[in-house]
């Protein structure tokens, strides 16, 4: 079943990603209509476009290999939820059903791969614990610091 999410999914980045990386419009939506002028502003452009569909095509081979699969997933997680944002925040009609659905096929692939991914999010097994982490010094510091450098954006966007 796991593997049939794979391809499944893998299959459904193909068309779009290759459209993208030829350097084609993915729509034929008039720029009268929001959704259209978004999809005209992203291919226009230009390589950032190219590198959408690169990247799209780069999940389908990694999901396809079942080698790197988890990789694969997790990339797929990141794009189909930046698409998924994108088709409630834009309102497309009934698209946000079927990108919600990859979604949820995007978590259970992760889920699937949870084992592989609990040293990545420092989720430690007995084992792992023999281990040395990364001090909480240093992650005290980075939270403190992701903090001021917000903190600082806003107000000098408020100027």
């Amino acid at each position: 079943m796991i593997i049939g999410i794979r391809f499944l999914v893998g299959f459904a980045f193909i068309p779009s990603g290759l459209k993208k990386l030829l350097g084609e419009r993915f729509t034929a939506i008039g720029t009268d209509n929001p959704i259209g002028y978004f999809f005209e502003a992203m291919y226009r452009t230009g390589d950032y476009w190219v590198f959408l569909g690169f990247c799209q095509l780069l999940t389908a081979f990694l999901l396809f290999t079942q080698r790197f699969a988890t990789l694969g997933a997790m990339m797929f997680f990141g794009i189909t939820l930046n698409i998924c944002v994108i088709t409630i925040s834009m309102h497309f009609t009934g698209t946000w059903v079927i990108t919600s659905l990859m979604l949820f096929a995007g978590v259970i692939l992760l889920a699937w791969d949870w084992d592989k991914l609990k040293p990545i999010l420092e989720i430690r097994t007995e084992i792992q614990k023999q281990y040395n982490s990364v001090s909480i010094y240093w992650q005290i510091t980075g939270l403190i610091l992701f903090i001021i450098l917000i903190t600082g954006s806003i107000l000098l966007k408020a100027n």
